[in-house]
């Protein structure tokens, strides 16, 4: 059995497993290890625990001891190396027109080695940049390119969101990020909102994605049709955390309802058609027509049986004057009316 104990090198960084020996340690204990790159400092994460050799894919690296008090002087040495390295090459990074940016730049514990940690588009040829590195602070120099995102979480900040950065914090591991993310929690897909310090989407668009995907399979798709007992219409939008959906009607009125009153179509079409029978089956309340001015009658007489025995008289017409006669005659003449046979010619008749 080994005494197996979790180391990191930086904050929230990638743990180690270490062999912790006879050592008690205890989480947040700071401890000089041996690594690949010569001694290095860190810190414990979790107490060690007992683990089988045949479990251990490799033999893990002793922890050599705790940090000691005179190890501060070491650091604070170290330190303001750390801050001649950077300035010095910065101005020759300058000087020589280099297109790259220095983020950090790091001493092992034991001094052997300065690692510089850049950011660029490309490949850069910094040969002549580490010579001059070399000959100023006589330690070996290594140059490493890293991303933006490891870049953020060296420099650290505050996100969006008013709190510092996940990756500086506690995200050890960053974990792929796409832009259906965002979709699938209906966020504006807007650039400056969904993208961090480092230019890349938020890392915490993946923490609530799998509970948004669980929610959404007990709903509809927009634009598709969806029926309750009451409402029937397309869906317009949805609040997967709150359940309401939006229906357009067929009418083009919106409905408010929630996604456990949904139900098959056909049976609210059967609730529909029941609900239609019975209102048709209820009297209907009789309208009452607004009332017209009645039309002006005649006066009936008194009493109106008189008015049944008695027939109504024929009005005589008046008879034609000599006048109207004349005037008949000569219109008759000028428009070549003719006498009917019958009647006699005012002369005699000739034989």
């Amino acid at each position: 059995m080994v005494r197996v104990v979790a180391v990191q090198f930086n904050q929230a960084g990638k743990m180690y497993d270490f062999d912790a020996g006879d050592l008690t340690l205890q989480p947040g204990d700071r401890v000089v290890v041996d690594t690949d790159r010569g001694a290095g400092l860190g810190t414990v994460v979790s107490p060690p625990e007992e683990r089988d050799v045949a479990q251990l894919q490799q033999p893990l690296m002793q922890v050599r001891r705790l940090l000691e008090p005179d190890d501060e002087k070491t650091l604070t040495h170290h330190a303001r190396r750390e801050q001649e390295a950077r300035e010095f090459c910065l101005r020759r990074i300058k000087e020589r027109g280099m297109d790259m940016k220095l983020v950090r730049v790091e001493y092992l514990f034991d001094g052997s080695k300065a690692i510089f940690y850049f950011t660029a588009d490309g490949r850069v040829d910094f040969r002549e940049l580490v010579k001059d590195l070399a000959h100023t602070f006589h330690t070996r120099i290594e140059m490493r390119q890293i991303g933006v995102r490891d870049e953020a979480k060296m420099v650290g900040g505050l996100g969006i969101c008013g709190r510092e950065l996940c990756c500086a914090s506690f995200l050890r591991d960053f974990q792929p990020v796409s832009v259906k993310m965002a979709k699938e929690q209906h966020l504006a897909l807007n650039p400056t909102k969904i993208s961090g310090q480092c230019g890349r989407l938020l890392c915490c668009l993946d923490y609530e994605y799998e509970a948004y995907c669980d929610l959404r399979k007990n709903f509809p798709k927009c634009g598709k049709r969806a029926c309750t007992l009451e409402h029937c219409g397309t869906v317009e939008k949805m609040n997967l955390l709150t359940g309401e959906l939006t229906l357009r009607q067929d009418d083009g009125k919106l409905a408010s309802v929630h996604v456990t009153d949904l139900v098959d179509e056909a049976r609210a079409d059967a609730a529909h058609a029941k609900e239609s029978f019975r209102d048709r089956d209820q009297p209907k309340p009789h309208k009452l027509r607004p009332q017209q001015p009645s039309r002006q009658q005649r006066p009936a007489p008194a009493d109106p049986s008189e008015q049944q025995a008695t027939p109504p008289q024929p009005v005589p017409k008046p008879s034609p004057t000599d006048e109207q006669k004349a005037k008949r005659k000569k219109r008759n003449r000028r428009h070549g009316h003719r006498k009917p046979q019958d009647q006699k010619p005012d002369g005699a008749p000739q034989e």
